[in-house]
């Protein structure tokens, strides 16, 4: 028997790239049409960036634990978030869950040590980027980090929250991150996370100037082998 997983989501595009790989990919495992039976739940994203914006980490935890307790309602044994920025909230979460979660960070990081990767670039909001999710694992990993310049920040912030949460992919965006992977490559990267679950459908790995660790598809598989 399998695990039943509970998405807790946060944007939808990131969420549905996660929801689609544990689908698709399970079935190879598994069998054709096969997967782990799977509930997922959501709060708009817009009640999500009132509180990022705000800084208020416990309101964020709240949303993700009511999520939680919806998709743990319906049968869900453990949970994932395919949302890097709110697990800046995860130290609240994990302090009342009532289900196992998987950090995403955490499994991030594991795919870099095992790939032998030493200084990751961190791709993301400007509130990921600038924030402790990354550093705190990476650190604990025995992993280096170095984040974009705070021009470059800013301009992934706004690709990400005005065209791909909306679901708008162009190529002058796609080309852009190529650019900031140049400059991380540059100042000593060997790889980058790409630590928005919406920048794995812009990116290109097979043409990007560093090697990447795709947050997303990373944390599907990390369900996907818990669960079986």
């Amino acid at each position: 028997m399998t695990k039943h997983i509970g998405i807790v989501a946060c944007s939808a595009e990131g969420a549905a790239l996660c929801y689609r790989t544990i689908c698709t990919e399970a079935a190879q495992l598994m069998g054709e049409h096969s997967h782990p039976e799977i509930t997922m739940h959501t709060y708009p994203l817009s009640e999500y960036m009132i509180h990022v914006r705000a800084g208020d980490l416990e309101k964020v935890a709240q949303l993700m634990l009511s999520s939680e307790a919806k998709v743990a309602q319906a049968g869900a044994q453990f949970a994932i978030c395919p949302d890097n920025t709110i697990h800046e909230a995860f130290k609240f979460v994990r302090q009342k869950a009532t289900i196992p979660w998987l950090h995403i960070a955490e499994v991030v990081a594991e795919q870099a040590r095992e790939e032998g990767y030493q200084t990751l670039a961190i791709l993301g909001t400007k509130y990921l980027m600038t924030g402790p999710v990354y550093p705190e694992v990476l650190k604990e990993a025995n992993l280096s980090w170095e984040i974009p310049e705070e021009s470059d920040r800013e301009r992934i912030n706004n690709i990400i929250f005005r065209e791909l949460v909306n679901g708008i992919f162009r190529e002058e965006s796609r080309l852009y991150f190529n650019e900031v992977m140049e400059k991380s490559r540059d100042r000593g990267c060997d790889a980058a996370i790409m630590g928005c679950t919406e920048i794995p459908l812009i990116v290109d790995p097979n043409g990007c100037p560093l090697p990447t660790l795709d947050s997303t598809r990373l944390l599907a598989r990390a369900s996907l082998k818990k669960a079986i």
